[in-house]
């Protein structure tokens, strides 16, 4: 064979625009995933996947960096105790609403319901273990941190100073104490309200008596005139009604008390998130509600900045009693 054939026939044998030899789809996989003849894992080289790693692994990293630096400057501009937004620029806005306690079971997490038999320890342990737990941080300063060195008694002609909590009354809300089961026992329940706490918000108060609100409750009313008379001061109070929602309920729930007096003291605001504060509380006390039928009640704040609308619940809180 002469040297011109012998160099055709090494050119046909490595002829790179020759089809490759078909292969079955299981034997595609497993050269895929490892190719004896190149070493090659999934297409690529040992060296080849050692620099793809190692460049996602430096990309990954400095995205990683640039974002922690990110967080870090805007955690920077936070301060843990003052809002950014507060009163209009925030989603809260400026109408506070109420709270009442004890809620419902977690499994009714809807229901606004209060239903009890009152001759049955187990059946209405449920709200009085509810109370205890709410009212227990109340009763014992040192579970709210910094509460006991920045505690103050506080009064109407005794303001807090910057920084400083005002001390809750829970001295005189018999018979709403946890010693009388808070009076489930008796049918007469208690029911504790609370304000929603809104950053720097400030009450316009209702204490001009000649221009109080034509919806509010005569009761309420003459109680201001009353305490007008007796201690002005008082008077900067953020009022609290409780009442049958239609007139059947009115006529259903009985005399209602507010302990341990008619609304929250006007030194606990505005709300400034010092260090060991606690929301004022007010119990309701049912005195004689009629038994075996469902009263709606509703309950209002009043000042002159606090705006009533049953359906977003703003100044105002409904809920359901039913004793048996």
């Amino acid at each position: 064979m002469t040297m011109k054939d012998t160099k055709h026939v090494n050119t046909e044998s490595t002829n790179l625009y020759e089809r490759p030899p078909s292969l079955s789809t299981g034997q595609s996989i497993k050269t895929f995933l490892y190719n004896r003849t190149t070493g090659a894992v999934m297409g690529r080289t040992a060296s080849s996947w050692g620099k793809i790693g190692l460049f996602y692994l430096i990309f990954y990293g400095v995205l990683a960096a640039l974002v922690a630096i990110c967080f870090w400057v805007f955690f920077q501009t936070l301060d843990p105790r003052i809002p950014t937004w507060q009163l209009d620029r925030s989603i809260i806005g400026t109408n506070p609403g109420l709270g009442f306690r004890p809620m419902p079971p977690s499994e009714n997490v809807e229901s606004t319901l209060i239903w009890y038999k009152g001759t049955d320890r187990s059946n209405y342990a449920h709200w009085v273990d509810s109370l205890e737990q709410f009212l227990e941080v109340y009763r014992k300063p040192g579970l709210t941190p910094g509460r006991g060195a920045n505690i103050h008694n506080c009064d109407f002609d005794q303001l807090p100073s910057p920084g400083q909590v005002c001390d809750v009354d829970i001295k005189n809300w018999d018979p709403c104490t946890k010693e009388n089961n808070y009076n489930y026992h008796k049918s007469a329940p208690c029911v504790f309200l609370k304000l929603n706490k809104i950053y720097g918000w400030r009450p316009d108060y209702y204490n001009d008596t000649k221009s109080l609100p034509e919806k509010m409750p005569r009761d309420l009313k003459e109680h201001i005139v009353d305490l007008e008379k007796k201690n002005a001061l008082e008077l900067n109070t953020i009022w609290v009604s409780c009442e049958g929602e239609n007139p059947a309920d009115m006529e259903n729930i009985g005399p209602v008390k507010v302990l341990p007096r008619r609304g929250f003291p006007g030194y606990f605001y505005p709300f400034e998130n010092s260090e060991g504060y606690l929301s004022p509380l007010v119990a309701i006390h049912f005195e004689r509600p009629r038994t075996g039928i469902l009263i709606n009640v509703e309950c209002k704040a009043w000042a002159r900045n606090i705006k009533h609308d049953r359906v977003s619940g703003m100044g105002a809180v409904h809920f359901e009693l039913m004793i048996d």
